[in-house]
């Protein structure tokens, strides 16, 4: 299924489909889980526009390439050009705020940190972004306390707040426009709680902005 921003109301939002920005490690406890440091600094890495995919279409699995890990987090819509800009700039260029799965190939990632070599091919692959639609910055508030959960098959796996954030949501994005350029139509992905794990042919999901945004979604 194409992709295409949108607002939860179901309105097309008039913006290029462009990068995804991700935030590695952001929550130290998922840091841990997965035997890694806590980073001293914003851990960035990227997807292609080619991983977006639909949250509320059926996720699609590729086969053969071992397990495919599960991590909810914040998606945060860009809606004009940032470079070099404050906690305030930051604030003023989001358009949106909504859902993602930060889908990896868990086997890929770790068989390519050992040699020491990028995640792309364990991060970027097509529909590795499955995303939702979008809520207006107005309705969700304070960013700083914005409360995500997964559900999988009925049982809570992530339950996670913003205020557990290493790096708060518009730090993080002024520090990306401080390393390159934000455009319009480009996604940050802010991190995830601990929790992750494996996601398997006919999983039943439920992804929340709690009290604010609900997707239910399968995978195949």
């Amino acid at each position: 299924m194409t992709y295409q921003h949108k607002m939860a109301d179901g309105t097309a939002i008039d913006l290029p489909v462009g990068k995804v920005v991700c935030i590695g490690r952001n929550y130290a406890e998922h840091a841990r889980e997965l035997n890694n440091e806590v980073p001293a600094e914003p851990l960035l890495f990227m997807k292609p526009a080619t991983a977006l995919a639909p949250l509320e279409a059926p996720i699609q699995l590729p086969r053969d390439r071992g397990r495919v890990h599960y991590e909810t987090e914040i998606a945060v819509l860009i809606g004009e050009r940032l470079t070099g800009v404050d906690e305030q700039g930051a604030q003023h260029g989001i358009v949106g705020i909504g859902l993602a799965l930060d889908l990896t190939l868990r086997d890929v990632q770790d068989a390519l940190k050992a040699k020491g070599h990028p995640w792309e091919r364990a991060k970027g692959f097509d529909g590795a972004c499955p995303v939702s639609a979008f809520l207006t910055p107005a309705t969700v508030g304070d960013l700083t306390d914005v409360q995500v959960r997964l559900s999988i098959n009925d049982e809570v796996r992530q339950d996670g707040n913003s205020q557990q954030m290493i790096t708060p949501i518009l730090k993080l994005i002024s520090y990306i426009s401080d390393w390159f350029t934000l455009e319009p139509g480009d996604i940050v992905l802010t991190g995830t709680p601990a929790g992750v794990g494996e996601l398997h042919a006919g999983d039943q999901l439920r992804a929340e902005i709690v009290d604010l945004l609900r997707v239910d979604t399968h995978a195949e």
